[in-house]
């Protein structure tokens, strides 16, 4: 018997090779059918892979896709330094050893700090572009099958945006990966766009049309709980980054516990609204142990090393929780609410 579900795919930087170890699992699952994804910035990278390649060759041309996608992207340097920032490193070396005595910064890290994206104006070169059009986008328009949901926030109304059917350009996916200290924003229909992560890390609502199944399965990549106080600049930095990118999805969460706590109290008739069943992969503890940095420093060892932890998680998963597909919720909503 075939399971539909829905997937909502976090965004993360280089730590989305996590998520594309999950995929690459649940590909393998011929009772699995992926009905259809909302991404953000990795996310929406991982989900346009998929999707370009499930069209063209199935489960095996979407592993393809992604496998593809993750060697492309390892082929990039330190997302943080565009290369015409790269004649600037050398003169700060000497201050990245300094500073590094008192807090882990890299030179790259450093030159991030004092040069933006717009430095060059129109000289400036998206690293993500040759990326995002290796994808294949012949077909990605079409609304049968797997649908893709791409989320990013729009610069001038701070509101979040959701882009599919034809709207999923590459410069969707290249608004919806836009981080603003990394990238000039993303010009689309008369108005620019950031990272998707602001409004949504994903937006969950484009799931909950009445076409698509109950169950939706997050794929976690930012710790929703992290132990400790961050101390240094950085590190606070970081995690008030962290913070703001899970705020919208666990408004989402919350929003969607209230329901499900109204229709088992008999409070509301069932079908009036969608009785969501969420379900979650994640390894907070590998995550929480990844320097933030990483997330802009793609790696072929850190890639190989998040694949195995993703394919073992959705493994995992399986092993305990697929017969909780298609009936009932296996993600503790209340727990994660206190």
């Amino acid at each position: 018997m075939t399971i539909r579900i829905n997937l909502a795919l976090q965004g993360g930087g280089a730590h989305g090779a996590f998520t594309w170890g999950v995929l690459d699992r649940l590909l393998e699952d011929e009772g699995i059918e992926i009905a259809a994804i909302s991404g953000t910035s990795a996310g929406a990278l991982n989900g346009a892979a998929l999707k370009a390649g499930l069209i063209s060759g199935g489960p095996a041309g979407a592993r393809a896709s992604l496998d593809q996608l993750w060697a492309d992207v390892a082929q990039l340097s330190d997302l943080r330094v565009a290369a015409w920032m790269q004649p600037f490193l050398p003169g700060l070396q000497a201050a990245a050893q300094i500073a590094h005595s008192l807090t882990p910064l890299s030179a790259s890290g450093i030159a991030a700090q004092f040069y933006t994206p717009y430095a060059w104006g129109a000289a400036w070169q998206n690293p993500l572009a040759p990326v995002v059009a290796r994808l294949d986008f012949s077909h990605m328009h079409r609304s049968e099958g797997l649908r893709l949901f791409v989320g990013a926030t729009c610069v001038e109304t701070g509101r979040g945006r959701v882009f599919t059917g034809h709207d999923v350009t590459p410069d969707a996916l290249l608004a919806s990966a836009c981080l603003p200290s990394v990238f000039q924003a993303v010009p689309i229909d008369g108005k620019h766009y950031w990272d998707g992560g602001y409004s949504g890390n994903p937006a969950l609502f484009p799931l909950y049309e009445p076409e698509f199944p109950d169950d939706i399965l997050l794929v976690a990549i930012n710790p929703f709980t992290r132990d400790g106080i961050p101390m240094t600049p950085m590190d606070i930095s970081d995690r008030v980054t962290e913070i703001g990118f899970n705020t919208a999805l666990l408004s989402e969460l919350r929003a969607i516990h209230f329901v499900r706590r109204l229709i088992a109290q008999g409070r509301m008739d069932r079908g009036r609204m969608k009785d969501v069943h969420m379900h979650l992969i994640s390894d907070e503890a590998l995550m929480s142990g990844l320097p933030a940095s990483s997330k802009q420093t793609p790696s072929p060892a850190l890639f190989a090393r998040l694949k195995a932890a993703g394919r073992a998680a959705a493994g995992s998963f399986l092993d305990t929780h697929r017969d909780d597909l298609g009936k009932r919720p296996s993600f503790d909503l209340r727990a994660l609410f206190g």
